[in-house]
């Protein structure tokens, strides 16, 4: 199976990620990065954009800080047909909004970072540990 078919059946899992009624699919970095080479798949109104190798590696270093359980990458939309793509990615976190935002080099600053999910969309569940919460990393 091809990267572009595996992330297709994984994506939608639970539905077309572009019909509203079905909840945003929330890839681990591994699902959404393994195989994707389509520049603009995330972070594409970021100029000069980078590749997905690089958001890929800042994101891992983030997932690996003791206060990070967990970042997700939020499938917003699947209408191109050679990648699914994100404005969003999900930091289960202990840390603050502010403190996330900290945490990306200037070249990918996220357009805004918020605490909590979006209370009128759905989401595909994840675990979220005590003392932690959803952060999400937003890019316009």
């Amino acid at each position: 199976m091809s990267a572009l078919e595996s992330i297709t059946e994984r994506v939608n899992r639970n539905g077309h990620p572009d019909d509203p009624a079905t909840p945003f699919p929330l890839l681990t970095l591994r699902e959404f990065f393994d195989g994707n080479d389509v520049s603009g798949s995330i972070c594409c109104n970021l100029f000069p954009r980078p590749e997905p190798g690089e958001v890929y590696d800042v994101l891992r270093g983030i997932e690996q800080r003791e206060d990070v359980n967990a970042l997700y990458v939020q499938v917003t939309a699947f209408d191109d047909p050679d990648w699914p793509f994100s404005d969003t990615v999900w930091a289960i976190t202990s840390a603050s909004s502010e403190e996330v935002a900290s945490w990306l080099p200037e070249n990918m600053r996220p357009d805004e970072v918020w605490e909590g999910w979006i209370e009128s969309q759905s989401y595909e569940p994840v675990s979220i540990p005590g003392g932690m919460q959803p952060i999400a990393i937003w890019w316009d």
